[in-house]
């Protein structure tokens, strides 16, 4: 089957400072693939290369089967690619529904009430169902994290990417997260998960790859990888002996 992504050789550099160098990956139609790394090394960097508001300087994005290198992030985004933002970006001066409507209408192609339906069933699996008549600008940070990933959902993508979703959350409000994105992952949605908390993230994740200064260091089984000698040198801190 052909991956619903496929990333190569995408390389990025702001000046001298490389943020992107000669990544290359699969993934797989239905998979839940998790990135980690350091802070600084890359991993929002490349969401913005996948999803078009950032251009490589070389390589290649493939998505369902087309090369969409030099498409915009509008033209992505209705073929099927949502994101969730680290700093949550909603409109301030709209309601939650209000927010959800405009994924809905704009990025899914959705009218009347097919949009609304859609928009409610999101509010209700984000546990924002009783916050939908409420001002996005009057939301906590939490709520608004909810509302990132309501709008992501709204879109109806074939491919959702979460960049840091689960920080800030408490133990249960994870717990809910993890469920939530296991029942998007059974429905056949593809995943591209960056996480700083790892147990969420392995909850879900059936692939995992590590990221330092815009390279793929590592790439496996999530246990086995967080296992790795390297990665808890480079990524926990820990001194590899010898």
């Amino acid at each position: 089957m052909t991956p619903i992504l496929q990333l190569d050789a995408v390389s990025k550099c702001f000046g001298a400072v490389v943020v992107a160098d000669a990544l290359s990956y699969d993934l797989g139609q239905g998979e839940a693939l998790g990135i980690i790394g350091p802070n600084g090394a890359g991993k929002t960097t490349m969401f913005n290369l996948i999803t078009g508001t950032l251009s490589p300087d070389s390589g290649r994005i493939v998505f369902q089967g087309q090369d969409v290198t030099r498409h915009g992030a509008a033209r992505r985004c209705r073929a099927g690619m949502a994101r969730s933002f680290q700093v949550p970006q909603p409109f301030g001066g709209m309601t939650v529904f209000e927010n959800a409507m405009i994924a809905a209408t704009q990025a899914a192609g959705l009218r009347g009430v097919a949009a609304e339906q859609l928009c409610l069933e999101v509010l209700e699996r984000t546990g924002l169902a009783d916050r939908a008549n409420t001002l996005a600008g009057g939301l906590t940070l939490l709520n608004r994290k909810r509302l990132e990933l309501t709008r992501a959902l709204c879109a109806r993508p074939r491919l959702l990417m979460l960049d840091e979703i689960a920080g800030g959350l408490t133990e249960g409000e994870c717990v809910n997260l993890v469920q939530t994105i296991r029942e998007i992952h059974a429905g056949g949605v593809s995943i591209i998960w960056i996480e700083h908390v790892v147990h969420a993230l392995l909850a879900v994740v059936d692939r995992l790859i590590v990221i330092d200064f815009g390279r793929k260091i590592a790439e496996g089984e999530p246990r086995a990888i967080m296992a790795s000698a390297e990665v808890q040198e480079i990524y926990l801190g820990i001194e590899v002996d010898g």
